[in-house]
């Protein structure tokens, strides 16, 4: 990945976090899955966040996107809810989701569907710009259910990218991929994190791929969560 310039990084340090996580504990029923969780994503950062499956790093994103209330701790966040973006892992969706392509993108406007229920044209050009983004405009019109796991990622990014997002989450984006589309997927993140600016953070248990993708990494691992920059624990 292509370092950011210093003057990037000066900009990224003095801006205040889009969120920011204090000493957070979260969990269900009282009981916490991880503790101890600081955090805060600025407007340019690339942020991979590396452990296990099952070690929390979904239960962290909840938290992250408000779905999950921390038990200890704030979470503070300087844009609204809806200025976030995020993307599951596709294979949290029914594989025979009876839409098309262009249909489950439209799906990331649905806060700006008329009262008649009309997708306003400003809206349908969106679609057709951001599976140009992702590079899938050719499959517009396709059954999702048909897509590789590969394309079906980076349709959800597509979806994420409609709401016109200050900061885009994803969870385990290179799950059930192959290599190839996993590295499709990791050029295209970090081209719209260098174009775009757009902060983003995203899961994986890949470790080595997530060192690959940007310098900032959040390990995660039997409830512990710590810092690692260029090799080194931070925290």
């Amino acid at each position: 990945m292509k370092s950011a310039t210093a003057e990037d990084e000066k900009l990224s340090t003095r801006a205040a976090p889009l969120v920011a996580l204090d000493g957070v504990a979260i969990g269900y029923s009282s009981a916490p899955v991880v503790e101890g969780v600081d955090l805060a994503i600025r407007t340019g950062d690339l942020i991979g966040f590396a452990g296990p499956n099952g070690s929390g790093k979904t239960t962290i994103l909840r938290a992250i996107l408000g779905l999950l209330p921390p038990l200890r701790g704030s979470i503070t966040r300087s844009c609204a809810l809806s200025a976030f973006g995020y993307v599951p892992q596709s294979a949290a969706l029914d594989p025979q989701f009876p839409l098309n392509v262009s249909e489950i993108v439209e799906m990331g406007a649905y806060g700006r569907v008329t009262r008649f229920g009309i997708l306003p044209h400003s809206e349908r050009r969106r679609i057709a710009e951001v599976l140009e983004q992702v590079g899938l405009p050719h499959l517009a019109g396709k059954p999702f259910f048909s897509l590789s796991g590969g394309q079906k990622q980076r349709i959800l990014i597509a979806r994420a990218l409609m709401v016109n997002p200050k900061i885009m989450i994803l969870d385990e984006p290179l799950s059930g991929v192959d290599r190839a589309s996993q590295r499709a997927i990791t050029e295209l993140l970090i081209k719209l994190n260098h174009e775009r600016r757009l902060a983003i953070f995203f899961s994986s248990h890949d470790l080595e791929m997530v060192r690959e993708v940007s310098e900032k990494i959040l390990r995660i691992d039997k409830g512990k969560v710590w810092w690692e920059e260029k090799g080194a624990v931070l925290a």
